[in-house]
């Protein structure tokens, strides 16, 4: 289940940042006037890493972590390749571990999780929110 982690590092003080952990998965939220503008959730799907990211203004990424040490950064996509990526597969996920997150904001990521639009996976190292 994902528990909220309370001593979540602020880097920008114009966003709220809470972090979402468990041992498979992390759910990073940042918000602007309490309303989530951005959101990474990162799952383990077949032994290997991915993230699916949401920004208010530009929409969705798909990403495979390449550096285990995700927990760091949020990632943006550098280059682009064609994968079997199921957007409901990865809101399954989220849904089965998001009991001790509010309901407003599960039924929010939930939501973004399905209109995903396309299937493609990116691969970076480099950070997109500070």
């Amino acid at each position: 289940m994902l528990r909220e982690i309370s001593s979540t590092r602020q880097n920008n003080s114009s966003k709220l940042k809470r972090w979402f952990t468990d041992a498979n998965m992390d759910l990073f939220v940042w918000f602007k006037d309490q309303v989530p503008v951005c959101f990474q959730f990162s799952y383990n799907d077949t032994a290997q890493e991915h993230a699916i990211s949401w920004h208010i203004n530009h929409g969705f990424d798909h990403h495979l972590i390449r550096n285990k040490n995700y927990r760091t950064q949020y990632r943006l996509p550098a280059s682009t390749s064609t994968t079997g990526f199921i957007p409901a597969r990865a809101a399954h996920f989220f849904v089965q571990a998001s009991e001790h997150i509010e309901t407003s904001l599960a039924d929010f990521i939930f939501a973004r999780l399905l209109e995903y639009p396309g299937e493609s996976v990116a691969y970076s190292d480099q950070a997109l929110v500070s």
